[in-house]
């Protein structure tokens, strides 16, 4: 998807696990008047390299770039592929370190693979309102439009892209060694409550990255671009301004 506006700038967004524009539109709507976006189709690539090569072959020459969870961490793919792109970089909701061991491999694939199964037994839309239990902030798991929202970004895309994007995840590589090398204006942004990238998490990219802003969002959980809309659009906008 690509918003056009007669600007000299591009904002590139990377949306995260089976998440599409909708995941952005809050923000696509303020920003649109300010900048060109680009919103990445992740189709069915299965790695994180793919992913980020696939977002070089279709950005414009240079562009600024935001990423949320696992398109945060594409964004730092993109980063270690081609900085000289990037002039400005957004790591929304994410992390970059890789599976820390066997034991914590096994856990984790147990878990991604259990979601597929569920997926393929009853569908993607029942699996979704699992899986979304522990993104969100707990008040508001019982917010239809937002877990709904949610929902209908599983099921527009399918259980082969899921299938796709859980391989890319189990198998990622570290990224943490590309901070102390990104000297572009950066913002590090996550939720208070936010168990899959949590606050510390955030802290110890904020302590590697020259030159960063890191904004913790209150009463927030994983999926921040839609829990807290507005206040993910300021601190882009700010982002932007650098």
């Amino acid at each position: 998807m690509t918003v056009q506006a007669d600007k000299s700038d591009a904002l590139v967004l990377i949306p995260g696990l089976m998440s599409d524009a909708a995941l952005w539109q809050a923000q696509i709507d303020v920003l649109q008047a300010k900048v060109s976006i680009q919103v990445v189709d992740h189709q069915q690539f299965d790695s994180i390299e793919a992913m980020a090569a696939n977002v070089l072959n279709h950005a414009p020459a240079r562009f600024a770039l935001a990423g949320h969870s696992m398109g945060g961490r594409v964004a730092l793919e993109v980063m270690r592929q081609a900085p000289e792109r990037v002039i400005r970089l957004a790591l929304i909701s994410t992390a970059c370190h890789a599976i820390a061991n066997a034991e914590a491999a096994e856990k984790e694939r147990e878990a991604r693979y259990g979601f597929l199964k569920l997926a393929e037994a009853h569908g993607l839309d029942f699996m979704a309102r699992r899986w979304v239990m522990n993104m969100v902030h707990p008040d508001r798991l019982m917010d239809e439009e937002l877990i709904n929202g949610i929902a209908q970004m599983f099921v527009r895309l399918s259980i082969a892209t899921y299938a796709a994007q859980i391989k890319a995840l189990l198998n990622r590589h570290e990224l943490f060694s590309v901070l102390k090398n990104i000297h572009c204006p950066t913002l590090v942004l996550g939720g208070r409550e936010d168990t899959s990238a949590p606050v510390a998490v955030h802290e110890e990219m904020v302590a590697e990255l020259p030159n960063t802003n890191l904004v913790i969002v209150e009463r927030c959980g994983h999926m921040s671009t839609l829990e807290q809309p507005a206040r993910v659009t300021v601190a882009l906008q700010q982002w932007l301004q650098k």
